[in-house]
């Protein structure tokens, strides 16, 4: 094994000084994401009886565990901190190890660094032992950062470590995952989209079991759940650490072991050939359809998949409302009719749909600058395509594929909720989501603007989806000014459910996404391509 290994210690400094730009900003996201948590707990919640009313209202919104986790101890600043920046901390630890493992292993073959190596003398497992291990040194790096910060904002001691090793075992075990994607997949792109997908389906499975009132022992069907069992804050209890770090060895010596079977630049699934015949890729429109084709699936499938999950869910509020007493005595004290609350809950799942809508058309578009960097728009653009053209193909497709599946996903849960129970109805889901669809656009729309006219900020088509759902789904919470929950597209959308909703909202948010498309085309016709 020491001879397929070799080279590690030589590879290992090189592919840190190159990544360690990439590695940072997530350390930076995470840290902060727990640190801030603590930091205005006291602020907001200076008292027993705000800290109560948190309780009620998380606890009366199932859609908040679908995304945080269960609440266990909101009464203090870490309690409040392992459940706000838990779960999200762990789902973009393991974000962060797979995009270093596969970017640092499989993407290297695609662009012929890899063989250039390989050349030298360098084992065969070297390079994705490389990658895991830059990965596990940023998972630990990950750990003692967000621990120090934590614990300097305020945190508890054994609080903030114990909270931090979950991000850094979460980090270990998605590593795994990775490594094992990038011999699965036909290429770095196929290789990400596998092991996000595994991330994403092991973080909605969490959700689900947490939001559903499914009983204790179903937490340990995911990794997650293994992790959360931990309970930052409340128990620390360490065990459940060592269960996650031997899932992610067992992963990692099967990505070892897979790696040393396949070929050279080809995944285990290879593509398939090409036809002999161009036939729809022929055309402009057709080539960008084949350029998202496989994205395009797989998130629609995500899509239904999503709108089964919260559809089971809808019918689940009633009984949480029947066995939270704080919220039963409020019910029956008349201070706020249960109606009220179910149209809070859905009004809660459809955001989420929105923004995890908002996901898919930043990536779509986010696509055009890939083409660019990898020197294939160029022979594009060289014939008699025009800028206009080629970036419409994309826009269209941004547009239209995030509508269709927030329609994709409205329809299949308001049917499952119509059929299973009578809490929402099917009308009621489908309204709302339409309504959704512009607010969407608005975020699809600045994507488009910074890639048309200022790819080099294009990190800012992100942010704004990161801003806009801790604006929207948290900003209620902290009692923001409605100023600042004006920055959010989703706070536009009218309630389809009220007496008189505000449908002007929708006409603006048109008119923004609109601009921002203007801006896109407009810049995009002038400056230099890549």
């Amino acid at each position: 094994m020491g001879g397929r290994l070799t080279g590690v210690r030589h590879l290992l400094p090189v592919a840190l000084h190159q990544d360690r730009k990439s590695i940072a900003p997530w350390i930076a996201l995470i840290s902060v994401l727990s640190a801030s948590s603590v930091l205005v707990y006291d602020w907001v919640f200076p008292d027993p009886e705000a800290q109560r009313i948190l309780q009620l209202n998380v606890t009366a919104n199932p859609a908040m565990a679908l995304i945080f986790g269960k609440p266990v101890d909101l009464t203090t600043a870490d309690g409040f901190n392992a459940w706000r920046a838990g779960a999200l901390g762990m789902f973009f630890s393991g974000l962060m190890a797979i995009f270093i493992v596969v970017r640092n292993s499989r993407a290297e073959e695609d662009s012929g660094r890899a063989e250039l190596v390989a050349s030298g003398v360098i084992g065969r497992e070297a390079r994705p032992a490389v990658a895991v291990a830059l990965a596990a040194m940023a998972a630990l790096l990950l750990g003692v950062v967000s621990a120090l910060v934590t614990i300097a904002f305020g945190g508890g001691v054994a609080n903030s470590i114990m909270l931090s090793a979950t991000f850094t075992a979460s980090a270990l075990l998605f590593a795994g995952v990775g490594v094992v994607a990038a011999q699965i997949g036909s290429d770095a792109r196929a290789a990400n989209t596998l092991a996000v997908t595994v991330l994403g389906a092991l973080f909605v499975a969490r959700g689900y079991i947490d939001s559903s009132g499914a009983p204790d022992w179903a937490a340990w069907l995911t990794p997650f759940g293994w992790l959360q069992e931990t309970r930052p804050a409340v128990d620390n209890i360490w065990w459940p650490l060592a269960l996650v770090v031997g899932l992610a060895l067992v992963l990692v010596g099967v990505g070892l072991a897979l790696h040393a079977r396949r070929d050279f630049g080809m995944g285990l699934v290879p593509p398939r050939p090409g036809p002999a015949r161009a036939g729809a890729v022929g055309t402009l429109w057709g080539l960008a359809l084949r350029l998202h084709r496989s994205a395009l699936a797989s998130w629609m499938v995500g899509f239904a998949v999503l709108g089964i999950l919260l559809g089971f869910l809808a019918n689940t509020v009633t009984d949480v409302f029947a066995e939270n007493p704080g919220i039963a005595q409020i019910l029956a004290s008349g201070a706020v009719a249960q109606e009220d609350l179910v149209a809070e809950f859905l009004l809660t799942m459809i955001r989420i749909l929105g923004i995890y809508a908002a996901v898919h058309g930043v990536q779509v578009v986010m696509r055009l600058y890939a083409e660019e960097l990898e020197f294939r728009a160029d022979p594009l653009l060289g014939g008699a395509t025009t800028r206009a053209a080629h970036l419409a193909s994309h826009a269209v497709i941004a547009f239209l594929s995030t509508a269709v599946g927030m329609m994709v996903a409205g329809s299949v849960m308001g049917w499952v909720a119509d059929a299973t129970g009578d809490t929402i109805g099917f009308a009621d889901v489908l309204g709302q989501t339409v309504a959704t669809i512009p607010a969407v656009w608005v975020l699809v729309g600045l994507a488009l603007a910074v890639v048309g006219a200022k790819p080099s900020k294009r990190l800012a088509g992100w942010m704004a989806v990161v801003a806009t759902f801790a604006i929207t789904i948290l900003g209620p919470m902290f009692t923001l000014d409605e100023w600042v929950l004006d920055i959010s597209p989703l706070w536009h959308v009218p309630n389809v459910q009220a007496a008189d909703p505000a449908w002007g909202g929708l006409v603006g948010l048109v008119l923004v996404a609109a601009a921002f498309t203007a801006v896109g085309f407009a810049g995009y016709r002038r400056r230099d391509i890549a």
